[in-house]
């Protein structure tokens, strides 16, 4: 193993949390508030924040007989760090490369190659998520060349957006570097939008004179980082209620597929299904080759691998959970028992909306609202009423668990909550509750509320 992979693991390791060693910060958004689109009401959502900590480019560089990835230069260059600040910045410096190239590095001078856009996640200890989005691309020029990658890490999540962020920046480059620094200089000024707001950033570009370049975050903050339609491109309806029923109770989860886009496309998706609950464990949507034993671990977790890995995976010591083969759209590995985990009447009316409802959607913004709502739904009718048990004195405020299982009349539904009750993403929900028990109310909030009055006109 190359002294650049050791480095990455010990980098890594610091960063991706690993199942239960630390227990993260609650990182559970109660929901989205009615008043959010008010940039003063949306500093908990990211709004004012900086767009971005760093933009890197990371490239191919001969060592030996093999290619490996390297950073080739980055902005800004922080300086006056603390210690703790430096060493921080130096291990995610080192884990970057290889996420920008997850492939390993057999890689060879090309003369064509498509432009791909991906993302990843990089979990601190303290459960504090980082987000990388990069665009692999061959830089202009004529012959043979090797590609590179242009990723910006930030801590805010908005796949869409920063994907337009990177059209520019690969516009640019194919231009020339220098051209690249004035914009993302004008984007590391401007503040990040509130949701449904623009901002405008200026920047000229040699040819064409000065360019205001708008960029607008979406309305409906909760599914900014999601696109469902991949998701439903490659699965079936069945399978996703299948894999979203693993996550529900931590199981251990697989993506396989082609395209780095893909598996990170997919991933987000299916892990925007919780809401309003948010996986706690690892969480890996593009897992590089120097990472792959990770599948081997006795924790729960989510990671996507290319599927050029296959064999190396199959000869793995993997324990029990899923293999969820994008490009065939089939499982390669399951337990067997994913189809009875919910409960028989909620699954049927979840597999029921998704195949009925989502041939009527004319665009993605009516797929991710359909989605959206679907699952919500079932959430409402599984832990909806969650307020009635959750009994405030003077010094502490106490959720009453037996109570609230034993309230549901429905037999599957208690079975199923004593199962989900003991999740760590239920436990950190209900502290999160607890601990802002006179939170906004939001989006949740507003659907267990609407279910509530349609049951009452029914009777």
């Amino acid at each position: 193993m190359s002294q650049l992979t050791s480095a990455f693991r010990r980098s890594i390791r610091r960063l991706t949390w690993h199942g239960r060693q630390q227990r993260p910060r609650p990182s559970i958004e109660r929901s989205v508030s009615e008043r959010e689109a008010k940039p003063e009401k949306d500093l908990s959502r990211y709004s004012g924040q900086l767009f971005f900590e760093y933009l890197v480019v990371v490239s191919l560089k001969k060592s030996g007989e093999v290619y490996e990835p390297q950073i080739a230069y980055q902005f800004p260059k922080r300086e006056n760090l603390v210690r703790s600040q430096k060493e921080e910045e130096e291990n995610l410096l080192k884990a970057i490369p290889l996420f920008c190239f997850p492939d390993g590095n057999t890689w060879a001078p090309l003369t064509e190659y498509e432009s791909e856009t991906f993302s990843f996640v990089l979990t601190n200890v303290d459960g504090s998520r980082k987000f990388g989005y990069c665009r692999r691309f061959l830089p202009r020029g004529g012959g043979v060349q090797l590609p590179e990658v242009f990723c910006i890490i930030s801590c805010l999540g908005c796949f869409s957006l920063f994907s337009k962020i990177l059209d520019e920046v690969e516009k640019r480059r194919q231009i020339c570097m220098a051209v690249i620094y004035p914009f993302m200089q004008g984007l590391r000024e401007a503040a990040f939008p509130a949701p449904g707001k623009t901002v405008c950033v200026k920047s000229f570009i040699p040819g064409s004179g000065t360019e205001n370049i708008e960029l607008t975050r979406p309305a409906d903050s909760r599914l900014e980082h999601v696109d469902f339609a991949s998701l439903f491109k490659y699965l079936s309806e069945e399978h996703i209620i299948d894999i979203f029923a693993s996550m529900l109770l931590e199981r251990r989860v697989i993506f396989l597929a082609e395209e780095l886009s893909t598996l990170s496309q997919c991933i987000h998706g299916v892990a925007a299904l919780l809401y309003p609950f948010t996986w706690q464990h690892t969480y890996i949507p593009v897992l590089p080759k120097v990472m792959l034993d990770i599948v081997c671990s006795p924790t729960p977790f989510i990671v996507g691998v290319q599927r050029q890995f296959l064999a190396e995976l199959q000869d793995m010591p993997i324990e029990e959970g899923l293999i969820v083969d994008l490009h065939t759209g089939e499982f390669l590995k399951k337990i067997g028992d994913e189809k009875d985990l919910l409960p028989k009447k909620l699954y049927k009316e979840l597999l029921n909306t998704l195949q009925n409802q989502r041939k009527t959607c004319q665009s993605s913004e009516e797929l991710n609202d359909l989605v959206t709502n679907t699952f919500v739904l079932f959430f409402v009718k599984i832990v909806g009423h969650y307020s009635s048990h959750i009994k405030r004195n003077r010094e502490h405020i106490v959720f009453q668990e037996k109570e609230f299982r034993k309230s549901i009349t429905s037999k599957s539904i208690r079975s199923f909550l004593k199962r989900f009750m003991v999740t760590q993403m239920f436990s950190l929900f209900m502290e999160e509750l607890q601990g802002h028990p006179l939170a906004e109310e939001g989006f949740f909030e507003r659907k267990i509320k609407e279910y509530n009055e349609s049951r009452k006109k029914v009777k």
